[in-house]
């Protein structure tokens, strides 16, 4: 049986990169995106000293061009995709409404909302004959608002909630089955230039008494693809030790 072939945006770090190592374990082979071309030369050079079959994709996948062009490179390469995790996404620093530009909400919109719209359309004609399934990521922020000064991110991250059960009922008739991680804080880089006493007052509201590690939610998202979850459609994991999130 040939390799399933998995295409995880934003994947040189973080959740990303831990979620293809969990894959690649498994037999996938890794198709990583990144816009940052040296990240992704490291990273793949990193997965295939494991031994494992990967190869680096750039684009923005804020740029609709780039992203229809990447999703025919690896369909070219690989002959297929199976599973596409939308995992690109950014806080792009924080910024109350009240001072906020039109072009800073518009970043954040574009990054965390536009990318997985621009690459869920452009990956269906390479999942329909065969099925597949697509992962977003949208975040506890999307139902409790977030910290101080992320309203556009909550904002793009709910609607990549509704967008995910939206897609979901469209694609099922093709076999390709939607669902999305909601993490809670997770300890990645994604979140080092947050106040640290400020992090510490979030740890001790986590009934669990500490962070999620990227592990949690590559684990969630290797469920999601897996036969496993073969009637899950349109369901969102919340990964957060048990914060209150609604």
């Amino acid at each position: 049986m040939a390799q399933k072939v998995i295409l995880i945006t934003g994947g040189t770090r973080g959740i990303g990169f831990t979620t293809a190592n969990r894959f690649a374990k498994e037999g996938y082979t890794i198709a990583l995106n990144d816009i940052d071309a040296v990240a992704g030369k490291e990273a793949i050079e990193t997965l295939k000293k494991e031994g494992y079959e990967a190869a680096f994709f750039h684009a923005d996948v804020t740029n609709e061009e780039e992203v229809n062009s990447m999703m025919k490179s690896v369909s070219e390469k690989y002959g297929k995709i199976d599973v596409l995790i939308n995992n690109a996404g950014s806080l792009c620093g924080r910024c109350p409404v009240e001072e906020m530009s039109t072009d800073f909400w518009n970043k954040v919109l574009a990054l965390n909302l536009y990318n997985p719209f621009y690459c869920t359309r452009a990956v269906i004609p390479y999942m329909k004959n065969e099925g597949g399934s697509i992962i977003n990521i949208t975040s506890i922020a999307a139902y409790n608002g977030g910290g101080p000064g992320i309203a556009a991110y909550a904002a793009a991250k709910a609607a990549v909630l509704a967008f995910t059960r939206a897609t979901a009922k469209e694609f099922i008739g093709y076999n390709i089955r939607v669902n999305a991680v909601s993490p809670g804080v997770v300890d990645t880089e994604f979140h080092s230039a947050t106040n640290k006493e400020l992090m510490e007052s979030w740890k001790q509201g986590i009934p669990a008494k500490r962070f999620g590690t990227p592990e949690d939610v590559a684990n969630a998202m290797y469920f999601l693809a897996s036969e496993e979850s073969s009637y899950l459609v349109g369901e969102v994991i919340q990964i957060n030790g048990g914060q209150d999130f609604r």
